[in-house]
C-alpha cells in the first residue's frame, strides 16, 4: 500500500503539475529578463530600479554617454548570436560613428514615402495574404504567422521596388521565423535556413536589382547582411509581432473591436488602441546600452563608464498610470503619449526605431483589412513575449457564428493553449539555457571586436575587414559568423 506521506507527495506533485499553466510561463518570462540583466555580471544595471526610478528613466536612457551599443557588453554576444549572420552591420548594433550614420541614412531613405502610398501598399499586401489563407469557414490561426507574409511582401516591395515573388517570400518568412523563434527561445537557430536568404540577396545585389543606394563602405556581402538584418529580420519580425499583439487585444475586447470595425475612418480612436497595446505589450523587452563616459545626474550616484545599462520597457510602461494592468484605450483621451511613460519606439535621443513614423500608418491599414473580413475571438493568454504566436479564431464577418458553437471553439482553443504553455515553457528553459551557454562559448561580439574596431577596420592591419576582398598577397577574408570567403 502507498503510505500517507507518499500519497501526499503524489497529490502535491499532481497539483503542481495541473497548476503549471497558471504560473510556469510567467516564471519563464521573468527568468529571461533576469538572465538579460545578470549576464553582464556586476556591471549590469536593470532600469528602472530603486535608485534610478521611472521619473529619471528617460533622462538616463537619453544621456549622450549611454551610447555604446555592442562593444564591452556580454549581453551583446547573446544578441549577436541570435541575429547572425551579419550582426556587425546590423543598424541597431553598430557603434556610433560614420558607418552607423551612413547605414541609418540609407535605412530612412528606403522606409520613406508618402503616407498614403505606404498605407495603400500595406492594405494591398494584407488583402493578398488573407485571400491566400481564405477558406470561407471558421478557422484557428496564429496571428503572427498570418501576418508574416504581409510584411515579407511589404518590405520586399520597399527594398526592390517590385512585387514580391513566391520564392523570396518563402525565404524571408523562413528566415524571420527562425530568428524570432530563437529570440523567444522556442527553437534553436538554424543557420542554413538563414544563409539561403543571404545567398538570394547576394545574387540580387550582384545583378543590380536593388534600386536604392546601399550603404557606402560595405562590401557586397555586408550589404546583403544589412538588408537581411534590417528589413527582412527586424522589420518583418517587429511588424508581425506588433500586429499579433494588436489583433489579439481586439479579439479579447469585443467592444473595442466592434468600434474599430464600425468606424474605419476614426484614426484617433485606433491610435488610442494602438498606444494602449504598445503600453501593455511593448515590442522590446529590454534594450541595453554601454556607457562611454561617466553619467552624473543631479541627486543621483554617478554611473561609471563601461557600465551596461539594461532598460526594461515593460517595467517603465507599468509606471505612471492608474490601474496599469487594465487595458483601457480611453485613458489616452486625456493622456499625451509624448508626456506619459510611453516609449514604444525608444527614445528620440538614443536611436529610436527608424520605422516610428511608418509603423502606425501601415498597422492601421492592415488592421482595417482584417476586421473588414473577420470577427476575431480568442481566450488565450496574452503576454509581452507572446511565444504562442497568438492563437485566434477567425469568424467570417458576413456569416455570424451562433453562440453555442462559438463557445465550444473558444473552450477548445483555451484548453489547447494551456496545455501548450507547459511544454513550450519547458522547451524555452532548455533552448534558452543552451543558447546562452553557446553564445558565451563562441562570443561572437567579443571575438569580432578583438579583431576589428568599431568601424570594421582590422586592428592589426594584416587582413581585410569582415567580408572584404583580400589584397595582394593576402589570404581571402572570411566572415566571422559563417567562415565563408567574401
Amino acid at each position: 500500500m502507498v503510505s500517507r506521506r507518499t500519497a501526499a507527495a503524489l497529490a502535491a506533485g499532481g497539483a503542481l503539475l495541473l497548476s503549471s499553466p497558471a504560473w510556469l510561463p510567467g516564471k519563464v518570462v521573468a527568468l529571461r529578463t533576469k538572465v538579460f540583466a545578470r549576464v553582464n555580471g556586476d556591471e549590469g544595471m536593470l532600469l528602472p530600479d530603486a535608485t534610478f526610478g521611472p521619473d529619471r528613466f528617460q533622462e538616463v536612457y537619453g544621456h549622450p554617454a549611454a551610447g555604446g551599443r555592442s562593444k564591452g557588453a556580454a549581453l551583446s554576444d547573446l544578441f549577436w548570436y541570435w541575429l547572425a549572420p551579419g550582426a556587425d552591420v546590423h543598424q541597431e548594433h553598430l557603434e556610433a560613428g560614420p558607418r552607423y550614420d551612413e547605414v541609418a541614412r540609407r535605412t530612412l531613405a528606403i522606409l520613406s514615402g508618402p503616407s498614403a502610398e505606404l498605407y495603400a501598399a500595406a492594405a494591398r499586401h494584407t488583402r493578398r495574404a488573407l485571400d491566400a489563407a481564405a477558406t470561407g469557414r471558421v478557422r484557428t490561426v496564429r496571428l503572427r504567422d498570418l501576418m508574416m507574409p504581409v510584411w515579407a511582401e511589404f518590405f520586399y516591395g520597399l527594398v526592390f521596388g517590385e512585387p514580391c515573388p513566391a520564392e523570396a517570400r518563402r525565404l524571408i518568412v523562413a528566415h524571420a521565423e527562425d530568428v524570432v523563434n530563437a529570440l523567444k527561445c522556442t527553437r534553436p537557430r538554424h543557420m542554413r535556413r538563414r544563409n539561403r536568404l543571404t545567398r538570394y540577396l547576394l545574387r540580387r545585389i550582384a545583378a543590380g536589382d536593388v534600386p536604392h543606394a546601399l550603404p557606402a563602405g560595405l562590401t557586397r556581402r555586408q550589404q546583403a547582411y544589412y538588408l537581411q538584418g534590417t528589413f527582412f529580420n527586424t522589420a518583418v519580425v517587429q511588424m508581425s509581432e506588433a500586429m499579433a499583439h494588436l489583433l489579439l487585444v481586439l479579439a479579447q475586447h469585443p467592444d473595442v473591436q466592434e468600434r474599430v470595425a464600425a468606424t474605419p475612418g476614426d484614426d484617433r480612436y485606433l491610435t488610442h488602441v494602438m498606444n494602449e497595446t504598445f503600453r501593455l505589450y511593448p515590442l522590446f523587452g529590454v534594450a541595453h546600452r554601454i556607457t562611454t563616459a561617466d553619467i552624473a545626474l543631479d541627486g543621483l550616484p554617478t554611473i561609471p563608464a563601461g557600465s551596461v545599462l539594461t532598460f526594461s520597457y515593460p517595467d517603465y510602461h507599468a509606471t505612471g498610470y492608474a490601474d496599469p494592468e487594465r487595458f483601457d484605450p480611453g485613458r489616452w483621451e486625456t493622456l499625451s503619449a509624448k508626456n506619459a511613460h510611453h516609449i514604444p519606439f525608444g527614445v528620440a535621443a538614443n536611436r529610436p526605431c527608424p520605422a516610428w513614423r511608418l509603423a502606425p500608418v501601415v498597422m492601421r491599414a492592415a488592421t482595417r483589412e482584417v476586421l473588414a473580413r473577420y470577427v476575431l475571438d480568442s481566450p488565450v493568454s496574452h503576454t509581452r513575449s507572446i511565444p504562442h504566436r497568438a492563437p485566434c479564431l477567425l469568424l467570417p464577418r458576413d456569416r455570424p457564428v451562433p453562440d453555442r458553437p462559438r463557445r465550444v471553439l473558444r473552450t477548445a482553443l483555451a484548453a489547447r493553449d494551456r496545455a501548450e504553455d507547459v511544454g513550450r515553457s519547458l522547451l524555452q528553459l532548455l533552448f534558452g539555457t543552451w543558447m546562452v551557454l553557446d553564445a558565451r562559448r563562441t562570443k561572437p561580439a567579443a571575438t569580432y571586436f578583438a579583431r576589428y574596431d568599431t568601424e570594421g577596420r582590422p586592428l592589426d592591419g594584416d587582413h581585410g575587414s569582415p567580408g572584404t576582398a583580400a589584397g595582394p598577397g593576402q589570404a581571402p577574408a572570411t566572415c566571422p559568423y559563417t567562415g565563408r570567403s567574401a
